[in-house]
């Protein structure tokens, strides 16, 4: 099991690439890349990153979802031509930068709950997963309340006809949601590869992890519990931490929690 960070966590204080700089020194194991922009979904900016990433690995890429994952459910060949036009440019990417995950979000839900069909965005999530193979990289689903897994009991259903759907374990967005986090780590059960981990103080302020009210002791164990042994992500917002250095002491935080329940 790995201590990451994701560079989202310094956006948009450092460039992506500059935060894989940083995100070295911060004792990080892994980092997930946050692709912000069109321009760095393109292989030619991933060629930049080459000499960045030889001392870390990359656990996973995250693009700006809402760019055009909807694309890919929508019943216009062209509409969805250009959802993996860009899912073409970042598999490119990530192969050469030897990560193997992509962090999957899918359409809104601005329908809300009550149009679930899971056989059809089964057949959308295959079709992806397929495209996505060719690049040796594995779609994972995340936990967001406002996009396509909203609630527990959406990737179960879905892991049913999707077998090569891999899961994210969100705690911020599963606070968001309203639902136990508990009940997302049993959904996506022995599906996890990963997780993004972040804090809330009691003021409902999201914070670093070790510094709010969480029992990371307790979710770490729930995750060891049903199989996990990836990547644990911190994810926060460039807002909620005042210095680099309040990133590193909540690396050393997980690793050590980490360290004891082994």
């Amino acid at each position: 099991m790995q201590t990451g960070i994701s560079t989202a966590s310094l956006f948009p204080r450092l460039n992506t690439e500059d935060a894989l700089e940083k995100i070295k020194s911060l004792g990080a194991d892994c980092a997930e890349i946050f692709f912000s922009t069109f321009y760095e979904y393109r292989p030619e900016f991933s060629k930049s990153l080459a000499e960045k990433v030889k001392d870390i690995k990359i656990n996973s890429v995250h693009a700006n979802s809402s760019n055009f994952e909807p694309n890919f459910f929508n019943p216009s060949p062209r509409v969805k031509g250009d959802g993996y036009y860009w899912l073409d440019q970042i598999g490119r990417s990530a192969r050469l930068l030897g990560c193997g995950n992509y962090t999957f979000h899918g359409f809104n839900r601005i329908n809300g709950r009550s149009r679930d069909d899971f056989d059809a965005f089964a057949a959308g999530l295959n079709e992806i997963c397929d495209f996505a193979s060719d690049y040796a990289l594995k779609i994972c689903l995340e936990n967001v309340r406002w996009s396509l897994y909203d609630r527990p009991g959406v990737f179960s259903e879905l892991k049913k006809r999707v077998p090569a759907l891999g899961g994210v374990f969100d705690i911020k967005q599963a606070r968001m949601s309203g639902f136990p986090y508990q009940t997302y780590i049993k959904d996506m059960s022995g599906s996890i590869e990963y997780a993004h981990l972040s804090d809330v103080g009691s003021d409902g302020v999201p914070c670093l992890p070790g510094t709010g009210i969480y029992d990371f002791k307790d979710i770490i164990s729930r995750l060891m519990d049903e199989g996990f042994d990836g990547a644990l992500l911190i994810e926060v917002y460039a807002e909620n931490y005042s210095d680099f250095g309040e990133i590193a002491r909540s690396v050393e935080f997980i690793k050590e929690i980490v360290s004891k329940l082994k």
